[in-house]
């Protein structure tokens, strides 16, 4: 293009001239004079088609001969832009094809497979290119009504609120796991006393009430599959598997998945729970430590650890809260079966020392024991590594112990990778995406569960970690995205079973710092979590719990009068409350061996009253009862 505008700017002044003489041609040797309306013009030279001196003949032979070789370079340059285009063109559906699977991707593979038909029948193997990538294409719907980010507890929740206040609505769940939306608390309770050889397989599980049933919300016919999510009559709920948000545009509203795709959305919830947390000198240590270390979370976790609970001799868990007291007592019942030896420790005085008050958690300690469970506490570890076929735990006050195997259960980090992309703000004392009472994080995201910093209108801002959680705040997410605009205010509960006769329920603030008041009365045989489970129906208590309302207290709190029993003075706690104070108004209360009245523990807490006798709220839970 630019050796043409060079020519143009050379040639522009013999312009006049050109347009003011004739031209002459040589044609076998004859001149045939051609003349512009038919006159000839005096005094003006004629153009030869040869050079010549400057001002003659030879302008017209330059100028023509310039013109030539311009439309020459650009018939060239025409010629080379067109077929690079080809190329590229053809080099970028190849790409295209061989990335979707087409077959012009792999020319050979159909010569191979049917030789005879690819001979014969030309006509349908070229048809089949675009037949072929349509699935791939279409797994990913381009868009989705309602986004949902994270495929656990909170998101089914949402999902089904969503689909209960707009039955036609179209909701797509995202989950970076292999399944369906599950419960994770059998991972670490009933699942683990399951008679079943095949329960790794089937992830089905007898309840503390005998009946059987498994650990995902729903079978894969409930869903709808995500290639016709848009299309499909009245809506439905699909789940992507396998499929990460990498990346989220909030002002494109759209997001982007790890292999490249993008979905757009009208409203999103970004409910992507928490990852299990690693003690430093684990990360620290060798490759061979951390092939024998379990972060506890997710179903291969749960099918990982059962396997190595019938291979090794030894395991090894680290932590004292839920979970780790849990673990501790489920691989401690089939210890003695399996000729397994089971280690807990922890930095605490007792288990569950940062929620119990010390005298529960003392108590709580022996029973773990009782379970066939080595307990250490007061143990910090120091260092780990890997030596004559064995890990050596080396702690702090120079005790060592040697294992086959580790369970960190030290805790769960939020999961706000999409922060920094998505610019939500990240709440600096509690982690979380930091949202309002609403689960507002922007005016078309919400936030639920244990990635969810909010703000509690009773006890303030808060982050939780617990099943129930999780299904409150879902629940309630689904319903603001359908325009509810409902503040949080139910408290959820959470609940831990140290197997199937001692288990407690608690809900709101419960810290062990905090001041307490227990009181204690004596257990009986229906005052156990199987016994619990048997009245409610269900083996997830929270879910006959949260449907609860909490109405009014029937009559007022008596303060003065007749005094409850006090505590058991032999450390025999069977049932009982414990309040948890602050400003002497109670914001926490654990149920210890007390189920199905949590709705009356909900309504003291939402009533935020100062007590004068505890004792006396006590008899709200009819715990003197036989």
């Amino acid at each position: 293009m630019f050796t043409c505008k060079a020519v143009w700017n050379k040639l522009a002044p013999l312009a006049p001239l050109a347009r003011a003489s004739s031209t002459l041609c040589r044609q076998g040797g004859k001149r045939a004079a051609v003349f512009r309306h038919e006159r000839r013009p005096p005094l003006v030279q004629q153009a030869h088609m040869s050079s010549g001196p400057t001002g003659g003949g030879g302008e017209n032979a330059i100028y023509l001969v310039l013109v030539g070789a311009a439309c020459l370079g650009g018939g060239v340059y025409v010629y080379r832009t067109v077929s690079g285009d080809k190329a590229r063109y053809e080099e970028r559906v190849t790409q295209i094809s061989s990335r979707l699977g087409s077959p012009a991707a792999q020319p050979d593979a159909p010569v191979k497979t049917q030789p005879e038909a690819a001979a014969s029948e030309p006509a349908p193997a070229s048809t089949a290119a675009p037949v072929e990538p349509t699935p791939a294409v279409s797994e990913v719907p381009a868009h989705a009504p309602y986004l949902l980010i994270g495929g656990g507890t909170a998101s089914f929740a949402a999902a089904r609120s969503i689909r209960a206040r707009d039955p036609g609505a179209r909701v797509l769940i995202v989950t970076d796991e292999a399944d369906l939306p599950y419960m994770r608390p059998p991972l670490s309770k009933e699942l683990w006393f399951s008679d079943d050889p095949a329960v790794t397989e089937t992830l089905r599980f007898k309840q503390w009430n005998g009946k059987e049933r498994s650990i995902y919300f729903q079978p894969s016919s409930f869903y709808v599959s995500p290639m016709e999510l848009e299309s499909v009559e009245n809506g439905g709920v699909a789940v992507l598997t396998g499929k990460k948000v990498v990346h989220m545009d909030v002002r494109g509203n759209k997001v982007k998945l790890s292999d490249g795709a993008e979905i757009s959305y009208d409203k999103c919830l970004i409910a992507t729970g928490g990852i299990p947390r690693n003690l430093q000198v684990i990360e620290r240590a060798s490759e061979e430590v951390a092939k024998r270390t379990t972060l506890f979370r997710k179903i291969e976790d749960f099918k990982a650890l059962e396997k190595v609970s019938h291979e090794l001799k030894s395991i090894t868990i680290i932590g004292g809260g839920f979970l780790g007291s849990e673990l501790a007592c489920a691989l401690g019942r089939r210890s003695a079966d399996l000729g397994l030896e089971v280690v807990q420790m922890f930095p605490e005085r007792g288990n569950m020392g940062k929620v119990l008050p010390e005298y529960l958690s003392n108590w709580t300690t022996e029973k773990v024991k009782k379970e066939g469970v080595k307990v250490l506490a007061e143990a910090v570890v120091k260092n780990v590594s890997y030596k004559d076929g064995q890990l050596e735990i080396k702690l702090k006050d120079g005790r060592a112990v040697k294992t086959d195997h580790i369970v960190a259960a030290v805790g769960l980090e939020p999961s706000v990778e999409l922060a920094k992309s998505a610019g939500l703000e990240i709440d600096s004392d509690f982690g979380g995406f930091r949202v309002n009472a609403e689960l507002q994080a922007r005016s078309n995201i919400w936030v639920a569960g244990d990635a969810a910093c909010f703000y509690d209108i009773k006890l303030g801002r808060r982050r939780v970690e617990h099943h129930d959680h999780a299904v409150v705040s879902g629940r309630l997410a689904g319903e603001n995205m359908t325009g509810a605009r409902k503040p949080y205010w139910h408290q959820s509960m959470f609940w831990s079973d140290l197997g199937p006769d001692v288990g407690y329920e608690a809900i709101g603030i419960v810290d062990s710092s905090l001041p307490t008041v227990g009181v204690f009365a004596k257990a009986t045989a229906k005052d156990t979590p199987r016994a619990a489970t048997e009245q409610s129906g269900t083996g997830i208590r929270s879910e006959s719990e949260t449907e609860a309302v909490a109405g009014p207290i029937a009559g007022p709190i008596a303060v003065g009068t007749a005094p409850a029993p006090p505590p058991q003075q032999k450390e025999d706690y069977g049932k009982g409350v414990i309040f948890y104070l602050r400003d002497k108004v109670v914001v926490g209360i654990v149920l210890w061996n007390v189920f199905n009245r949590m709705p009356i523990a909900r309504k003291i807490i939402k009533d935020g009253e100062e007590h004068a006798d505890l004792n006396e709220v006590a008899k709200l839970f009819n715990i003197h009862e036989d």
